[in-house]
């Protein structure tokens, strides 16, 4: 029998974040309600982080064989470029695993210059890993395809295969720089056009500005913070809607950071439901408090109704659920609950519904397909390369719009900013103006 000494490394690193896993499930379920909060929110903070970390070191053992091992064993070892690179590789990777970490120590109204370059890496990181595996896989398939796996030569095998990370690298540096000034630019403003069944005609052109995904936290501040609130308040909205993960930080530490929200006066109000990374906070309470303060209106399993300007006949239901999230962490008093936000809501009147993940939105047409519109966000439109990929296929809508039925609609927001990672690649931060037009 094997013994855990025996393992190679990669196994170990897998046996440490299933080891991770195992008691983050526990915790969840059986420690949630026996610790104070304070402590179960940064407990919770650092199994993710040592989960997330265990995986990357699987991941990084293999850069490392690729980028540096195997040119130490070649003439290229003897030059004086070689130390550099090694250490280069090593502050890279140290870099990348210390991101997470981040989130525990380095959130403040700005983003610390650590916190960038670690996420830069992390980010970096993501695209390396996915060339040396794409790479390989067309170096193995060529080999077998070709017949030529056993009969190439020592010295020409050598030379190809440093080809590979050397081709992996450059193209990481060029997306990387085209990543991070893509998501250096303000978000692009989009105008959408959506008919509402049942919106009353005095409501006809009624302007909603639906931001999401902003991401306060160790890479985003109170200086990006305000240039979306400038930019929101240039549109002139009627309403203005935050579809949640708005933070990844504690309210009273990141409170200076907020402040330009302050600043949104939309006449029919502007209003919040929470998203994922508010439960990974575990201090949503907090942040409902102040978000009033600015008033802001969070729909916590709840809805308003918002009255035509013209005529207070004439009025739609706009509602929002908790995320679907607050169920997995168990989140006292917390979880998307249909019944309770639509409750009042009446299909006679057109139905407006805030939920975070396009699988809520999902759920809530499976249990009201009355509702007539659905704005949700959570994507982030992928985000980065190659991550999109993955987004695309565990979301039942990606981004944009999308017609369910005859008159039902979703639109999903690509975010706003971002999330850690201060990259873009294949998508664009947006600000949507979301026109209501009745039929």
């Amino acid at each position: 029998m094997i013994s855990f000494k025996q393992l190679p490394l990669e196994a170990k690193a897998a046996v440490a974040a299933g080891v991770v896993f195992f008691s983050m499930m526990l915790s969840r379920s059986y420690l949630a309600e026996q610790l104070e909060l304070r402590t179960r929110r940064w407990f919770l903070r650092l199994q993710m982080a040592l989960f997330a970390n265990a995986l990357m070191l699987i991941g990084s053992l293999h850069v490392w064989r690729s980028t540096v091992t195997m040119f130490s064993r070649s003439s290229a070892a003897s030059s004086f470029c070689f130390m550099p690179w090694k250490i280069a590789v090593f502050m890279f990777l140290a870099l990348a695993h210390s991101s997470f970490f981040t989130l525990l120590f380095l959130v403040a109204e700005e983003p610390y210059f650590f916190s960038l370059a670690a996420y830069t890496c992390l980010g970096a990181y993501i695209i390396l890993i996915f060339f040396l595996f794409a790479l390989g896989s067309v170096e193995q398939a060529y080999k077998f395809l070709a017949g030529r796996g056993a009969k190439a030569g020592g010295s020409n095998k050598n030379s190809r295969t440093a080809v590979k990370p050397v081709l992996a690298v450059m193209l990481t540096v060029v997306l990387t720089v085209i990543g991070l000034l893509n998501a250096s630019q303000p978000p692009t403003v989009n105008s959408v056009e959506i008919p509402v069944h049942k919106l009353p005609s005095t409501m006809n052109n009624l302007k909603v500005v639906l931001l999401s995904d902003i991401h306060l936290g160790p890479t985003v501040g109170k200086t990006k913070l305000a240039m979306i609130v400038r930019m929101v308040k240039a549109l002139k909205p009627d309403i203005t809607v935050i579809v949640g993960d708005l933070t990844d930080s504690e309210a009273e530490i990141i409170r200076p950071a907020v402040e330009p929200l302050g600043e949104l006066t939309s006449p029919l109000g502007t209003y919040f439901v929470t998203g994922n990374h508010e439960y990974y906070t575990s201090d949503v309470g907090n942040w409902f408090e102040l978000l009033k303060s600015f008033n802001i209106r969070p729909l916590h399993n709840e809805n308003v109704k918002i009255v035509s300007p013209k005529s207070t006949d004439d009025w739609f239901c706009l509602a929002g659920v908790d995320d679907i999230e607050a169920d997995v962490l168990r989140y006292s008093g917390h979880g998307m609950d249909l019944k309770k936000a639509l409750r009042g809501c009446s299909s006679e009147r057109a139905i407006v519904l805030l939920a975070h993940q396009p699988i809520a939105a999902k759920w809530a047409l499976q249990e009201r397909p009355d509702i007539n519109l659905i704005l949700s966000g959570h994507t982030h439109g992928g985000q980065m390369f190659p991550l999109n990929a993955g987004a695309y296929f565990l979301n039942p809508f990606f981004v944009g719009l999308y017609k369910v039925g005859q008159n039902t609609f979703v639109y999903v927001s690509p975010g706003t900013m971002y999330f850690g990672i201060p990259m873009r690649l294949g998508s664009r931060a947006e600000i949507t103006e979301i026109i209501l037009r009745s039929p």
